[in-house]
Formats: C-alpha cells, sequence, structure tokens
C-alpha cells in the first residue's frame, strides 16, 4: 500500500506573505487596468521588501503604500520593476502566450473537491489550526492508503500540550509530532526571509503529483504558467466528471509568443487522449472562459490554488 506525505503553511509563513504581496500588486493594478501586464517576484524578511520584476500599464499603482499596508510600519521597501521587453510585448500582442511552459492540472475521486487525500488533510488541519492560532506554521500528514500514520504540526505563540489537544480533536492518527522542535515565539519575517513562488508544491497538489515548473502570485494570465495551470485543472475536473474516472492528468506545453499549445493532452485513469476541441486554449481564450478578470488573485495565494471553489475546480 503507497504511503504519501503532503504539508501545508500557513497564510503568515515568509513565504505566503510573499506570495499575497505579489498578488495584491497584480490585483491593484487590474482593478483599475485589466490589461496590465505584471510579473513580480518579492523577497522579504527582517524589516526589509523587495520587488522586483516587470510592469507595464496604463495606471501608476503606489505599491509601497500598498506594501506598507500589508505588513505594517517600519519595513524598507525597494520596488525594481521595469516594463515588459517589447520583443516579448511584440508576441503577447497577437494572443500570444507570454513565456514558453509546460502547465499540468489534476482530479481526483478520492475527495469531495476532487483534490488528493493527503493534501486536504494537510490543508484542512493547518486551516483549522489557524483559526486558533492565526500566526506562522506548518503541518505535515503522512498516510498508508486511508490510514494516518503521521501528524506533524509547528505553530508559532502555542503551547504545545494545548496545540496538541487541539490537534488531536481535529484528526485521528497513529502518531504526532507537535512541535516537535519545541515552542517558538519568533515567526514570520522576524524569524526568516520569504519569496513569492517557493511554495509551489503546496500552491499545486502535494509532492506526489507533477507540476510545470512555474509559480503563479504576481502573474497575470498571458504568463500561462499560471492560467494555463489552471486551464489544466479545470479540464482535467470536466473529464473526471464526464467520464467517472478515479484520476485524470491533463498536460499543456506552450511556446513563447505563440497563441495555441504545442501539446495538449490528457490522462484519463492512465490512457492517454486529445483534449477535446470545445476548449479555447489560447491566452484570451482562457481569461474569457475561466472568467479571470472576476478574480481577486490574492485570494489564491493562501490556501493552495486548486480545490478551493475558484472557477477552475468546478
Amino acid at each position: 500500500m503507497h504511503t504519501k506525505t503532503a504539508e501545508f503553511v500557513s497564510p503568515k509563513h515568509p513565504d505566503k506573505i510573499c506570495d499575497f504581496i505579489a498578488d495584491s500588486i497584480l490585483d491593484e493594478y487590474l482593478k483599475f487596468d485589466p490589461d496590465a501586464r505584471v510579473a513580480v517576484e518579492v523577497m522579504g524578511g527582517h524589516k526589509a521588501i523587495t520587488i522586483s520584476g516587470e510592469i507595464t500599464s496604463k495606471v501608476t499603482v503606489d505599491v509601497k503604500k500598498l506594501v506598507s499596508n500589508i505588513v505594517g510600519e517600519g519595513y524598507t521597501i525597494n520596488v525594481f520593476a521595469t516594463t515588459q521587453s517589447p520583443e516579448i510585448a511584440h508576441g503577447v500582442d497577437i494572443g500570444g502566450a507570454g513565456d514558453q511552459g509546460i502547465m499540468v492540472g489534476h482530479a481526483f475521486s478520492e475527495t469531495e473537491n476532487l483534490m488528493p487525500l493527503e493534501y486536504e488533510l494537510a490543508r484542512n488541519l493547518c486551516k483549522n489550526i489557524f483559526k486558533k492560532y492565526p500566526y506562522d506554521g506548518k503541518v505535515q500528514v503522512t498516510v498508508e492508503g486511508e490510514k494516518i500514520k503521521t501528524v506533524v504540526a509547528s505553530f508559532q505563540n502555542t503551547k504545545s500540550e494545548e496545540l496538541e489537544t487541539l490537534v488531536k480533536s481535529l484528526i485521528a492518527s497513529q502518531e504526532y509530532l507537535i512541535n516537535p522542535a519545541g515552542v517558538w515565539m519568533i515567526g514570520g519575517f522576524d524569524a526568516d526571509s520569504g519569496l513569492s513562488g517557493r511554495k509551489i508544491i503546496i500552491d499545486n497538489y502535494g509532492p506526489e503529483y507533477q507540476v510545470g515548473g512555474g509559480s503563479f502570485s504576481g502573474k497575470d494570465y498571458t504568463k500561462v504558467d499560471r492560467s494555463g495551470a489552471y486551464m489544466a485543472r479545470k479540464i482535467a475536473v470536466d473529464l473526471l466528471k464526464e467520464k467517472g474516472a478515479k484520476q485524470v492528468d491533463v498536460k499543456l506545453a506552450y511556446a513563447i509568443g505563440k497563441p495555441l499549445p504545442v501539446m495538449a493532452i490528457a490522462l484519463i485513469d492512465g490512457v492517454e487522449t486529445n483534449i477535446p476541441e470545445k476548449y479555447d486554449l489560447t491566452p484570451n481564450g482562457i481569461r474569457g472562459y475561466l472568467k479571470l478578470n472576476e478574480v481577486k488573485f490574492a485570494e489564491t495565494s493562501s490556501w493552495g490554488h486548486f480545490g478551493n471553489n475558484f472557477n477552475w475546480d468546478y
């Protein structure tokens, strides 16, 4: 019987704060300019935040003020952003992808929201602990089949005995490791640095399943490593329901400046098939089909990009 492990981190983890900042910047530009081109990375920690990347927009956003409102006063905030390269912009302007890349989407019948069991157990545990302890923290869940073998939980500003009582009330396991390195009171940016796009496995489906490799937060829809991954998930969900399958895996691949993917396949319970032609897989088609203009991307940055009732989840 296969043993699987998945982890999850709270929204106050340094990497996730950076993801939230990146997507909040994106949202602010898109609010006033739906066609803004944004691709920013964020690094933060120890009273300093650095934003770097490309921003091309008809509007101006006070990025420093926006970030200060998120992290609080007392931070040095540096912004290093240029407009999109004209060579890249030329291909995007005619509807092409903003970069080459491979995108992967999955759907699973083992949970109600069509996500892997071990991933859902970890996410739900982290969410429920965070309700009581809204601080930096992380969890890990190991399963053997449907049996939960080991649960790990480390959360800032907790007493281990009280945290253990809470965890045991939330999930039944053969073994519990609660604050295994001891109680800790310093967390977030005060304890460590963070980087947007670093929790790519948590943002996807956990370590058991393929990801395309591109990160999500801080990128507009023309960056198909984000929008293409969302579309791959939507197609996987649709096919799982239509075919009554146990698992569907969808793979897309794009070339920079070209609107249509160079690869578009689905594996339905391991059997390869073509993607139905009803799906418009161009960047513009994906934006329209998934109604990405209506999405608040900051909402995707904290608790995973899939299985959270987003437009691509049902």
